[in-house]
């Protein structure tokens, strides 16, 4: 695997867009999660369990917070992906670590 070094300004021109993408892939992965979760629950219990939640097991917290780490990670990894690629489109540089 070749090493690639991106260059300051791409780094640079980067961290906004960087920002943002993730900002919305919290958005959107925080929709996702509460849609789902809507749909698998009991009616009496159609919003997602916190630690603190008496209402629900510890099975039913523990779960809920697996799938919702799930769900970010995935559309997290999917958002800053494809605006990499996208940002390398429009700029010829990779935006790197």
């Amino acid at each position: 695997m070749t090493t690639y070094k991106p260059s300051l300004t791409a780094k640079l021109m980067y961290r906004p867009v960087g920002l943002a993408s993730s900002l919305a892939g919290g958005l959107v992965a925080g929709a996702i999660f509460k849609q789902i979760w809507k749909r698998a629950a009991d009616g009496d219990h159609p919003d997602p369990p916190s630690a603190l939640d008496r209402d629900y097991s510890f099975k039913q917290v523990v779960l809920a917070a697996a799938l919702q780490g799930l769900i970010f990670s995935v559309v997290k990894t999917v958002i800053d992906r494809q605006g990499a690629k996208t940002f390398a489109r429009w700029t010829g540089e990779w935006p790197g670590e």
